[in-house]
């Protein structure tokens, strides 16, 4: 006997068929209606102009009827024949194709006009074939009058369409709703299951220009061992090397080593990044632009030093300075604002600046534009731990003599050799045990991170030491530097210790110039670990992981990702051009930088004890002393240096972002439960853990992902450390290393000896300037370190700031949207208190002797111009320079 009752089989048939469409007997499935959409697109590009030749093909394709068709996807009705996929419309055409004629300028969008059948029910989806010759940059489609669909639907897009013969599978784009896994429309699973596949690749293979492929590599592409030994580097990542892994290109291996990657022609920059991941048009150009006025700087200060009497050397601050003057005349600001607005292409009107800078010229660092000598002051040294380029390494100094952590069976005996009378002779009548007791000693210790690798740094053209410096915090919130140690390795191997050397403050003719001297040594240390360690690793090279997974393992519907994505804006290609030009063997680090060869192979070994918790702004500065728990206080902390500028206004930003990041998730992760229970999440997370950060793997802090809160912390980290990080020690590269005296970047020559010529040298004032230049980086290293800095430090005309978004519709859900623009407002008002700050006469590390306002974290949220440049302000969202 059954166990339904007995019904008629047509009426069965007729209910099924009515389930599959949403409707019953009583409700009689519908006509399809019309739809009205809009597509905005841009077509490919040959540099800053649109290619003819392809808009010419195209056209002609369409003439034979291979145009670009579109099909909407149901996100509630499944396709009768296929029970598992949405119902799909019929194909609709992008309309005036051949009849419309569009700006040669590639950066203009152009939108076309294309009618669909109606899919029943609404849209979650549409498919896209692209049946011409060319690509196109497809920003966006915006259906009218969709039934049961309140205003206009918005399909955010923004990705190039290949032809359709480069791609197995067709392109598919979802609405801008977000949802979770479990959450998604059951119509719509198997596309979103099917769009990360493709994202995924197949692990194997060389990928092409039209692949959309996000898989992972080791950084072994940074050698040319067929060059010779001087040119081989090891594989940066795994056992050996510990590393984070780069996007895979899936280049042939190196015919001299296998285990290396072949590389490209240095001028081919057409490296495999996936397409998306590429610069846009306006910020290439740029690029280019940036690149070829370098070109001019670093070569007409070479070329008449062809005829100087000492060739590749500055003689005088006047020679510095002269780099900055005025070389080619050009006309008047206002006059070049006109010529500029009629110039039609991006690459040009970025040579024909109006704003003070001038082609083959360096604009003059702002660290010497209201005083040519306030940079030598030790208050100044002091105040660029706090608010310079580098201001996230200086620590409580919380035992004295200093002690390293260096393996002693390896290096020996590495603790401080500083002595309480080298200190309290400049302390103001506190003791050495009273400052610490009081919290008034602070430490910028570079010992232990540079030793390990200092005696072979020390056979190159190189000559430089490990640094501490100790200094003591003034009644008035400045920072006074009272020793600087200089460590060499021991001559008779590591396991004898290290061969130390203390400097102190002094007055004299030769004492003033030595204790000015070793402040460059500092420098030079300081410099490097910067540019290797908190900019490179910590910024660039830690983020690109978390980048490549988010492709990976997060469908653009989920709303991770939607919070997530603008903050990987352009880093992939970045970082390709990095490893292209920068850090590769032989290239511009390398020749800048003090550690040369060793630079990146230090840098690993620093990675070998990252920790992604620590990246907390909170917690780094619990950790490094500068701060003590204190609940009472608006962050929960109270810090040591109350006249901190990057920590002060680093929290307000982390606060913000912290809030944002909270109310975000909050919508979306009611309890812990929907974090465990997101399969996509949890894939993003352990892929993150096990491959990118792979070599990291088994670290006791890895957050489990179990928690809401959890989640929180770890996106806040992610955006702080893309977004207002990264601004705090990129964009001030320029303004305070631009002028290298202040900044060195390689020492030449060790301290001069008593009775040395050298020494003798130092007894004469008038050589003072001779042989501080002559210590530090030569000429030609300068002006190549410059202009290296002066583009990395420049904001792209496309810039997208911290609490902007790219486009108003990048979510389909109105609470984000909302809880968004609260975000935003917090950070315009974070802006003008810093602009209050900076004008307080009290707190004088803001300004310093140099006069120059802290405005590193200055979000620039209320920015709308576009007119990027060499600006310090500004936290744009990603690491995208």
């Amino acid at each position: 006997m059954g166990i339904f009752p007995p019904c008629d089989s047509s009426e069965v048939m007729e209910k099924l068929l009515g389930s599959v469409c949403g409707k019953t007997r009583d409700e009689p499935i519908p006509t399809p209606s019309k739809i009205k959409g809009k597509v905005v697109l841009m077509k490919k590009n040959v540099m800053d102009s649109t290619d003819l030749w392809a808009s010419f093909v195209d056209r002609v394709h369409e003439v034979f009827g291979r145009g670009i068709s579109l099909q909407l996807i149901s996100s509630d009705h499944f396709d009768p024949d296929d029970q598992k996929r949405g119902r799909l419309g019929k194909e609709a055409y992008l309309e005036d194709w051949v009849t419309k004629f569009t700006s040669l300028k590639a950066e203009d969008e152009v939108s076309y006009d294309v009618e669909f059948e109606d899919c029943l029910g609404i849209p979650g989806a549409f498919v896209i074939r692209n049946r011409h010759h060319s690509q196109i940059y497809l920003k966006s489609l915006e259906l009218e009058d969709v039934p049961g669909h309140a205003g206009p639907l918005h399909f955010v897009c923004d990705s190039w369409v290949y032809p359709s013969r480069r791609y197995d599978s067709d392109r598919i784009f979802f609405s801008n709703k977000a949802y979770l896994p479990s959450e998604t429309p059951p119509p719509l699973i198997v596309y979103r299951e099917q769009e990360l596949k493709n994202l995924r690749g197949k692990g194997s293979g060389e990928l092409k220009e039209w692949d959309r492929v996000y898989d992972y590599a080791f950084y072994n592409d940074l050698g040319s061992p067929e060059k010779g030994e001087d040119h081989a580097r090891p594989v940066l990542g795994g056992s050996a090397y510990p590393y984070p892994r780069r996007a895979r290109t899936g280049r042939a291996p190196n015919k001299k080593d296998p285990n290396t990657e072949s590389r490209l022609f240095l001028l081919n920059l057409n490296i495999y990044v996936p397409r998306d991941e590429k610069f846009a048009q306006v910020k290439f150009s740029d690029f280019i632009a940036y690149a070829i006025k370098s070109i001019g700087q670093v070569l007409v200060p070479e070329i008449k030093a062809v005829f100087d009497k000492t060739f590749n050397e500055f003689d005088t601050y006047d020679d510095v300075l002269s780099v900055y003057e005025t070389r080619t005349q050009l006309p008047d600001d206002k006059s070049l604002a006109k010529i500029k607005d009629c110039v039609p292409w991006e690459l040009l009107r970025e040579l024909i600046r109006s704003d003070g800078e001038r082609f083959l010229n360096f604009p003059v660092p702002e660290v010497i534009q209201a005083s040519e000598t306030a940079w030598r002051t030790d208050e100044e040294f002091g105040r660029e731990m706090l608010a310079g380029v580098n201001p996230v390494v200086i620590r409580l100094l919380e035992e004295f003599p200093p002690r390293s952590k260096l393996d002693i069976e390896v290096y020996g005996n590495q603790h401080s050799t500083i002595t309480t009378e080298d200190m309290e002779k400049n302390m103001n009548g506190l003791t050495v045990i009273e400052a610490i007791e009081k919290k008034k000693l602070f430490i910028l210790d570079h010992h232990d991170s540079l030793m390990p690798y200092l005696r072979r740094i020390n056979t190159t053209s190189t000559k430089t030491y490990a640094t501490r410096t100790i200094l003591l915090l003034e009644e008035n919130g400045t920072l006074k530097p009272l020793a600087i140690e200089l460590s060499l390795p021991h001559e008779s191997g590591d396991s004898h210790g290290a061969v130390s050397r203390v400097f102190t403050p002094c007055q004299g003719v030769v004492g003033g110039m030595i204790w000015q001297l070793a402040k460059a040594y500092a420098a030079v240390n300081d410099s490097g670990f910067h540019q290797l360690i908190s900019h490179w690793l910590n910024t660039h090279a830690v983020i690109e992981p978390f980048s490549i997974a988010t492709n990976r393992q997060l469908s653009t519907l989920h709303p991770i990702y939607k919070l997530l994505k603008p903050h990987f804006r352009d880093t992939i290609h970045i970082n390709a051009l990095a490893r292209h030009t920068l850090i590769n063997a032989g290239g511009v680090l390398e020749t800048t930088v003090f550690p040369g060869r060793y630079a990146m192979e230090m840098s690993s070994l620093v990675y070998s004890n990252w920790n992604f918790t620590d990246q907390a702004l909170p917690k780094d500065l619990l950790k490094r002393g500068v701060a003590v728990p204190d609940p009472s206080r608006p962050h929960g902390l109270r810090l040591l240096i109350e006249d901190y500028p990057f920590a002060v206004d680093g929290l307000e930003i982390w606060s913000a972002i912290n809030l944002w990041v909270t109310e975000y998730c909050s919508l979306y992760y009611l309890t812990d439960e929907k974090v465990t229970g997101d399969v996509e999440l949890q894939s993003w997370w352990k892929e993150i853990r096990e491959v990118g950060h792979g070599d990291l793997k088994d670290k006791p802090w890895w957050p489990e992902m179990a928690t809401r809160d959890e989640l929180i912390e770890s996106c806040t980290i992610i955006i702080w450390v893309a977004s207002a990080l990264h601004a705090a020690v990129n964009f001030g590269q320029y303004a305070y290393a631009g002028y290298l005296p202040n900044r060195p970047t390689v020492s030449r020559r060790f301290m001069p000896e008593p009775g040395s010529p050298e020494y003798a040298e130092l007894e004469n004032v008038d050589n003072h300037e001779v042989v501080f230049l002559k210590t530090i980086t030569a000429q030609f290293q300068t002006l190549l370190g410059v202009s290296l800095i002066e583009m990395l430090s420049r904001h792209s005309t496309d810039e997208i700031y911290l609490g902007q978004r790219e486009t108003p519709y990048w979510t389909g859900d109105q609470e984000p949207v909302r809880a968004f623009k609260r975000f935003s407002a917090s950070l315009v008002e974070i802006e003008d208190r810093i602009k209050s700050r900076n004008l307080d006469p009290e707190l004088r590390n803001r300004t310093g002797p140099v006069q120059m306002p802290y405005m590193l974290l200055y979000p620039n949220t209320s920015d709308e111009t576009k007119k990027g440049g060499l600006n310090v302000k500004g936290i744009p969202n990603s690491v995208s320079i």
